[in-house]
């Protein structure tokens, strides 16, 4: 696996994919700069080397071009993060960039205009591929948010750099850190999955069940598991069409030795409200009209303990609807079961969109090992796919 610490970039220009696609406000001032912190250490390296960074980014989903996804709005915060002023060219590729690259000096950094509001990169055109290569000497990928879309910055590019490709710091930490839970694990290994639906991670089960020893069922999911065994579940969220699938999926389980930990108590509601009425209910009692919307104190002891037996934790989805705070409880106790763990030498990895949002809501960012940037490339990854932007640098 080549990386940019395999490279010496004096007096060559660095191409790199960064996820720079931020949250703005109204005001367009960014609300979250973690993608552009993430980055920081890949282009730091490389303007120490002697280089200068040709930044390549989308932000939101355009359709053509529109002043409002425009990347000169994150100029400002970029320059700041990294602390040094960035440029900006007005287009991605053509004279406008080519341009502004051929003026850019060792220790620059030049930020290209959004990359999507051309359709050829969302279409992985070659032909798009090839005149974004022509901006750099080295092509770097450090966008794990999106190295499961083979577009044409993130994986058609990089075959215009046969030699000349790598790794940036994020992108090697996530592959690290996935493969360290899902390949060079130490025992016991637990998974804690949560969120609405099985069936948005039926294959990332189906995957894992071969890796770890406990696997944690938390959140809307848990009633489609009680239900198919014939509990009842009430007004909760509930797939019906997928009881079959997950009477399966406790039977795999089962077959490989894995013990499958579902929630026996639950905070019930009788309103999908922060000020509804609640009470902890059997998770194989609860009444019409009321749905259950958080783990209960039984399931969190029993939760607790699982952790603090376990060597490697990947937590992706939340145990309730914790953003509200009167549901959020499971959702905290269970971050700070991994932190105890992790203070105690275990390694624990958190990705998926709700999981990575309730780290930083409830501080746990910096307590557990690694937090994922990309939710989508995560899933991909944890389903066994491989992704196109790594598979683009390996190859």
């Amino acid at each position: 696996m080549k990386t940019i610490n395999d490279f010496n970039f004096q007096d060559k220009k660095a191409l790199i994919r960064v996820d720079f696609n931020v949250p703005l406000n109204n005001e367009f001032e960014v609300t979250d700069d973690t993608r552009i912190q993430s980055a920081k250490s890949t282009i730091i390296k490389i303007l120490e080397d002697g280089g200068s960074c040709v930044l390549m980014s989308h932000l939101g989903r355009p359709k053509g071009v529109d002043e409002k996804y425009s990347l000169k709005h994150i100029v400002d915060k970029v320059s700041e993060v990294i602390g040094v002023q960035v440029k900006f060219a007005e287009d991605c590729v053509g004279h406008t960039a080519e341009d502004a690259v051929a003026d850019l000096k060792s220790g620059e950094i030049l930020l290209l205009e959004n990359l999507r509001f051309h359709s050829e990169e969302k279409s992985g055109d070659e032909d798009f591929a090839e005149q974004l290569s022509k901006l750099g000497d080295i092509y770097v990928n450090d966008a794990f948010g999106t190295a499961h879309r083979a577009h044409a910055s993130t994986a058609v590019v990089a075959q215009f750099f046969p030699e000349n490709k790598c790794f940036g710091n994020l992108l090697a930490k996530e592959i690290e850190s996935i493969d360290k839970v899902l390949n060079n694990s130490e025992k016991p290994v637990l998974a804690v999955l949560g969120g609405a639906k099985v069936s948005s991670k039926i294959t990332v089960i189906e995957n894992i069940l071969d890796k770890v020893d406990h696997l944690i069922i938390g959140g809307g999911m848990t009633f489609t598991f009680v239900k198919a065994k014939g509990g009842k579940v009430g007004n909760s969220i509930c797939e019906d069409d997928k009881m079959d699938l997950a009477l399966e999926i406790l039977e795999k389980a089962k077959a490989k030795n894995v013990q499958i930990h579902i929630p026996v108590d639950v905070v019930g509601a009788d309103n999908f409200a922060n000020d509804a009425n609640t009470q902890v209910l059997d998770v194989t009692q609860i009444p019409e009209g009321w749905q259950g919307l958080d783990a209960g104190p039984k399931s969190l002891a029993n939760f607790e303990e699982v952790v603090n037996q376990c060597k490697t934790i990947l937590w992706n989805g939340p145990l309730g609807v914790f953003e509200m705070k009167t549901f959020s409880k499971g959702t905290i106790a269970l971050g700070n079961y991994i932190e105890n763990a992790t203070k105690n030498g275990a390694f624990s990895l958190v990705g998926g969109g709700d999981s990575v949002a309730a780290v930083k809501q409830f501080g746990f960012a910096d307590k557990v090992s690694y937090v994922s940037t990309g939710g989508g490339a995560m899933l991909e990854s944890l389903e066994g796919k491989t992704l196109p932007g790594i598979e683009a640098i390996l190859n």
